[in-house]
């Protein structure tokens, strides 16, 4: 078995892809990934653009073709719903099975074995955010992360949760339950779709706040159109008044960089599945390392775990495959670099969007302002129903989507990721095109 090495940003942007990988795993990490020929390709796509501006490697076709063959997607199809979702790239894939072969070699024995590797995990997340390692927790997703923090803080009949329209369904919905069952007021705030600044939105959360506000919910990105929320301003704003932040980031770790200091929020949570290209149902919760034992933990706990982050991880027998497969994940993250990613996937977000925002009925939801977004956003063709626009992308073309029908959107959301070709994003606008032109076909 293997262990991982973890570099400080610095360093990682100075090495290259190959060598991180290769670095990652005594077994061979970078061969398993990419076999001996394109092992070479990659180092040398790698040594082209060392040095470059992030901005300026985001367009380097030939330095992303390589990364795009560490995945092993269909090209069947076109999957520009990447936001729901990630694909996984080989190594994370194949390290996930790797695990779940040893634990079937006497379960009982290799539950301690890898169950003391979880730890190595907790190190590479709490680096990657800039956290304290006993500030994380290893949860399943963003729901299961931020329901902890929700549905675990202590509030008193009248205390009130600031929220806005814009959260995820099932977090705004645990918020609603805890009203109904204890008596506390959820505010929801309405903000303009798209708005016009992060001065518009932090002054909406402004007005929101009164008194008796306890605790701000706020998504990073919002998850249906990829709108970035200005969260340092706001747990600024909050904590000047007392007022804890909880942090949605389902959509914004390892798609932005940043660090927990770029937010400063009070709780972090986030789902791993999504832009980490971790093994699906994997997630990470943040608890600011005085609060831990303020929040109760949805399943039973010894109260000898009270200030103990692990109290959160909790649940019983579990499959350890998928959660260490979390470190090879991190290795490919940080080997191709998180500002590199970053740009590369707001430059694929902004060559699609550019090109269709020059036609007359097409509609934006999201602000193409670099400031307000990155890889998501949602548009629409006037006069023709989301719904039905992506039924037809499906049916005929095979172009998976996200329609978004709420809050007066009537948009899809289009999210592609590292594995997305240009060729792949022109077939979409051409077939958008026609449609803004012709309409949608009856047929």
């Amino acid at each position: 078995m293997f262990e991982l090495e973890f570099p400080g940003r610095d360093e990682l942007e100075r090495r290259h892809f190959l060598k991180v990988m290769g670095g990652a795993s005594s077994l061979g990490m970078a061969s398993i990934l990419f076999g001996p020929d394109l092992m070479k390709r990659v180092e040398a796509a790698t040594e082209k653009t060392a040095g470059l501006d992030p901005k300026d490697v985001a367009q380097n076709e030939a330095f992303w073709r390589e990364i795009q063959q560490a995945f092993t997607v269909s090209r069947g199809l076109i999957n520009l719903n990447n936001g729901a979702v990630g694909s996984s790239p080989e190594v994370v894939t194949e390290s996930m099975i790797r695990y779940l072969w040893q634990q079937e070699d006497a379960p009982p024995f290799q539950r301690r074995i890898l169950g003391a590797r979880m730890e190595t995990v907790r190190n590479a997340l709490a680096q990657l955010f800039g956290a304290d390692p006993e500030e994380i927790a290893i949860m399943r997703n963003t729901t299961e992360a931020m329901q902890t923090v929700l549905l675990g803080l202590d509030f008193k009949p009248g205390d009130e949760v600031l929220t806005t329209g814009h959260d995820y369904f099932s977090l705004v919905g645990a918020l609603d339950r805890r009203e109904a069952r204890d008596d506390i007021v959820v505010k929801k705030i309405e903000v303009p779709v798209p708005p016009k600044s992060m001065d518009e939105l932090v002054a909406a959360f402004e007005r929101g706040i009164t008194d008796h506000t306890r605790l701000i919910l706020v998504s990073h990105p919002v998850n249906f159109t990829g709108q970035f929320f200005p969260v340092k301003r706001i747990c600024d704003l909050a904590h000047r008044r007392g007022i804890e932040v909880a942090v949605d980031g389902a959509h914004s770790f390892a798609h932005l960089d940043f660090k927990h200091q770029d937010l400063d929020c009070d709780y972090y949570a986030t789902s791993l599945h999504k832009w980490l290209f971790a093994p699906k149902g994997t997630g990470m919760l943040y608890v600011r390392r005085d609060k831990i034992n303020k929040v109760w933990p949805l399943l039973y706990a010894s109260n000898r775990m009270d200030n103990n982050i692990r109290k959160f991880e909790s649940i019983g027998t579990r499959a350890y495959g998928p959660f260490l497969g979390i470190g090879e994940a991190v290795a490919f993250h940080n080997g191709i670099g998180p500002k590199r990613k970053e740009e590369r996937l707001r430059y694929l977000k902004h060559y699609w969007a550019d090109r269709l925002g020059a036609l007359p009925k097409i509609t934006f939801y999201s602000s193409l302002d670099s400031e307000m977004g990155c890889a998501i956003a949602t548009v629409g063709i006037g006069g023709v129903n989301a719904r039905a626009l992506g039924t037809y992308l499906w049916d005929k073309h095979q172009i998976l989507t996200s329609a978004v029908t709420r809050m007066g959107i009537n948009g899809l959301r289009i999210t592609p990721s590292l594995y997305t070709t240009l060729e792949e994003l022109d077939v979409f606008c051409d077939i958008m095109e026609h449609i803004a032109k012709n309409g949608l076909p009856s047929s």
